[in-house]
């Protein structure tokens, strides 16, 4: 891939766990100041990928290249500083207040031996707001609903100052009012400061109203990339979901919107 591309890119990814082939010869393109999705049904891949992105992981076969450079070339301090992972469920075990836990997103900044600066302090702060946890800054995490340790989690990442901010199911607990908030708030990331989002989602119509490309998987394979008209047709979500679906308009907002339902059964 070109130098010239903004964000990372995968071709040929494959992953294997046990023997068993998770992922098969991915190609997907995930540029700088966008969001996408990737979407498909459970034990499609989406959270291998997602680690693998991160790279968390390693695949067993291909290349990921951020910005035409090998991006497992890149040292593990220098991904952290790029990258920043969301993932489903994340568990805090110390006994840390929101804030204390937030300000670890700023460790792979930080000097040897010293302290905190007040560029950190500063960050820190900022992401507490931004992820709409200001008012249990000082409590500790495991007073939190599931969905307050997830908005916790977020700021945490932000807070790493990411060009590369990946989520697996980032809605994961929340309430309507902040899945919305929530994807609005990447999708500001991605538009205005140029970051690139790539978020596992289950809910289909999140991506539809929040996404700017959309990679389907199905069965560790890439079924689709596009955009969300593009891609999200009710043919292809027959064939991969395995259900009817409609796509209308909002009477609002005028923005697409998915209809679902069984298939009829036939005798």
């Amino acid at each position: 891939m070109s130098a010239a591309f903004s964000g990372l890119t995968a071709r040929s990814l494959g992953a294997t766990a046990n023997g068993t082939r998770i992922l098969d010869g991915i190609d997907a393109d995930f540029p700088s100041g966008s969001v996408t999705a990737i979407v498909g049904p459970n034990g499609a891949g989406k959270s291998t990928l997602i680690r693998i992105l991160a790279g968390v992981d390693r695949p067993s076969t291909g290349r990921l290249e951020w910005e035409g450079s090998d991006w497992f070339g890149i040292s593990r301090r220098g991904r952290a500083r790029i990258a920043a992972l969301l993932e489903q469920d994340s568990v805090a075990e110390l006994p840390l207040t929101v804030r204390m836990a937030v300000s670890l997103g700023r460790t792979p900044h930080a000097e040897f031996l010293a302290g905190p600066t007040r560029r950190d302090a500063d960050v820190t702060e900022e992401s507490i707001l931004r992820a709409g946890v200001a008012a249990f800054a000082d409590r500790q995490i495991g007073t939190l609903s599931g969905g307050e340790r997830q908005r916790v989690h977020l700021a945490r990442a932000l807070a790493q100052e990411p060009r590369l901010l990946l989520l697996d199911e980032p809605t994961n607990h929340l309430d309507v009012n902040a899945q919305l908030r929530t994807l609005a708030l990447v999708r500001d990331l991605a538009h205005t400061h140029g970051l690139a989002v790539v978020a596992a989602l289950h809910d289909l119509n999140l991506a539809m109203a929040f996404a700017d490309h959309v990679v389907v998987l199905d069965g560790g394979r890439l079924e689709a990339a596009g955009t969300p008209q593009q891609v999200l047709t009710p043919t292809l979500m027959a064939r991969v979901w395995g259900v009817s679906a409609v796509v209308m308009e909002h009477p609002l907002s005028g923005s697409p919107v998915i209809a679902f339902d069984l298939p009829e059964e036939r005798p």
